[in-house]
Order: C-alpha cells, then structure tokens, then sequence
C-alpha cells in the first residue's frame, strides 16, 4: 500500500467503476463492491487489489493472500486464489494493475509541492537544524535535530530526515526515510521513481512506482549516486552501510547492515544484499539475486540472477568463486602463450 505521507490516494472506488476505467469486464455481482487502495499479494486486505503474474511463487502467494480482488492471466486457475479472492481475468495483469495505480493515484510522479516559501509552514525542523541558501523543504516533511542541509537541496512532502545528518549541496530526496547520522554527499538523488514498464504492441508503459526509500542509522551514500523508491513495497539500505559515488540502486532492493559498495556498481530491481555484503567497482548484478552475508564480489564482476552463498569470494563475468576463476584465468594465459610457441614454432 501507498504510504499517505507520498502519495494521495483518490479512491475508494467501486469495483463496477474502476474495472471500467481500466477497460475490464467486472465480475457478475461485485460492482458495488468497494476498492479501498492497490496492495501486493503478501500485503493486500480484503478491500484491495492485487495483481498475479503466475509462475510458482507468485501462484503461492496468490493462495495465502488476503486480496479481495486480484488481476490475473487467462493462465491462472480459479482454484489458485484463497476462498475470499476474487480473480479478475485480464489479458496482461501487470498493465492492468499500472492502469489501476494510475487511477487510484494520478499524481505519483509528483512530489506536490504546496508551498509558497522555501520551507513549508507545516514542515517541522527540530533544533540546531542549520539550513543553506536554496534549500526547499515541502509540506509535512520532518528534520531531526542538528541536522544540516546543503545548498539547492530538495526535500519532498513528507520526507523524514534523523538526528546529525550531514546532507550536502544539490540532493533531491522524496519518498524517503531517513535515519540517525547519515551523510549524502553532492547531487545523490534519493526516492527517484523506479525503473518499471509493461511491454506491448503500443509501446512500454509506465508501471506506477508507489513505495519509498528506508535508509537506516549511519549508512553513507557518494556523490551522483541514485536510489530508487520501491514499487509498492520499501527500498531499504542497511545501517552502517557505506555507497561510493555514481551508484545506482534500483526500485525494491534490500542492502543489509554494513555493507561496502564502491562506485559504478548497479544493482537491478529487487536484489537482496545480507549483512557485510562487498561489492567492488562496477560490479553489476541482475534483478532478483540474493547474495549472503560476508560475501565478496570482485571488481567488474556481473551477477547473473540467483542465489549465491555468503562467506565467500567470487570474481569474473560470470561470477564463479575467486578460486576457480584465478584458476581458469592463469589456464587461459597458458593456453595463449603455448598456442603462441607452437606458432612461431610451425615458422621455424
């Protein structure tokens, strides 16, 4: 669900009406039936609706979930959904579910700016809050004491910053919370929409990106680095955890505590780092991979998604365990310098 302190949600709407607004058929005798907000399986009420993509995990979740209504494929059965499930059979869920998002909430890309000043009457600055020329601060956002803000820095509505942070110039952050003695370095951009479309015969359409960005106590966050909020649950970055400069972080990972990532590492959508996770230079892992906790990951190394164990060191592209590709490496310069020899060899 989208939290109210981001996002204004224009519902409720009645089943018969938002089926109609997102071009479906709505099911015999539930127009009437109220749609309260737009939530995931895990997460969804018995006045929300959800959306199922199929596959085994998504079918599982389908079954334990608590959604009065859900939208999926041709391809799921009836008997997939909890005895309180209503399905909605649609021919692309997920575009249908981003038809709905779009209609519960128009104006998710904006952060509703209302002020008329640079910091809003309703926003609420504890003491020793020192604040540079050029900072904007927008409606009901709330600043910790002793924190201090850079130049030209924007904080969205509802933004919540700790104690003691050290917020430097040029930083946009929306959609966010924001823990004890954090530092955020010139221009990172923070609670950004993340990077989601549905494909098809019309182009790509924008899935709605409806959740936040959870940066806990003393994570530190480099120069230009981009952290992007999640699309219906959090972003969240561990405590202690340290991000280099020019970073990308995308919609719905989980960093743990005390993690290293140094700069030009990108991480797609919804990985999951553990605790002490180190991922060197450029390093680049694909969507929907867990790595575990104590794990190493060598400089451009890339990620393919997967699960990989943690307490160990891995390198290459793709990675394998830093052992083993050492030794396919020196194998290949050997290879190169005998198939050399026996050239100049043949010569002779």
């Amino acid at each position: 669900m989208a939290d109210p302190r981001f996002y204004d949600n224009r519902g409720p709407f009645s089943l018969g009406e938002l089926c109609a607004a997102i071009g479906v058929a709505v099911p015999p005798g539930r127009e009437t039936a109220p749609v309260r907000d737009l939530a995931s399986l895990e997460g969804a009420g018995p006045e929300h609706l959800s959306f199922c993509t199929g596959g085994k995990k998504a079918l599982a979740a389908l079954k334990a979930s608590g959604a009065g209504f859900c939208l999926a494929g041709g391809d799921v059965p009836p008997e997939s959904a909890g005895e309180k499930t209503v399905l909605i059979t649609v021919p692309v869920p997920a575009a249908a579910f981003a038809a709905a998002a779009r209609y519960f909430y128009p104006e998710h890309e904006e952060p509703l700016w209302s002020q008329q000043t640079a910091v809003d009457p309703s926003a609420v600055i504890g003491e020793d809050v020192r604040l540079a020329p050029g900072v904007v601060i927008g409606s009901g956002a709330e600043i910790g004491a002793g924190t201090r803000i850079g130049p030209n820095t924007v904080i969205a509505r509802g933004v919540a910053i700790g104690r003691d942070c050290r917020i430097s110039s040029g930083v946009s952050i929306s959609h966010a919370y924001v823990g004890d003695a954090v530092v955020i370095l010139p221009g990172a951009r923070i609670g950004q929409s993340g990077y989601g479309f549905v494909s098809g015969a019309g182009g790509h359409g924008k899935i709605p990106q409806l959740g936040r960005v959870v940066v806990q106590d003393r994570v530190e966050i480099g120069a230009n680095t981009t952290i992007d909020r999640g699309a219906l649950g959090d972003t969240v970055i561990g405590e202690g955890t340290k991000i280099d400069n020019l970073v990308q972080i995308g919609h719905n990972c989980r960093i743990g505590r005390h993690c290293l990532i140094v700069s030009q590492v990108g991480l797609s959508g919804s990985v999951e780092l553990g605790d002490f996770v180190v991922l060197a230079g450029q390093a680049g892992v694909a969507d929907h991979t867990r790595i575990g906790d104590g794990a190493r990951i060598g400089a451009k190394g890339g990620v393919p998604s997967g699960e990989y164990p943690g307490g160990m060191d891995y390198g290459g592209f793709p990675i394998r365990p830093l052992k083993d590709w050492r030794r396919e490496m020196a194998t290949l310069v050997l290879l190169a310098k005998r198939r050399k020899r026996d050239r100049n060899d043949g010569r002779d």
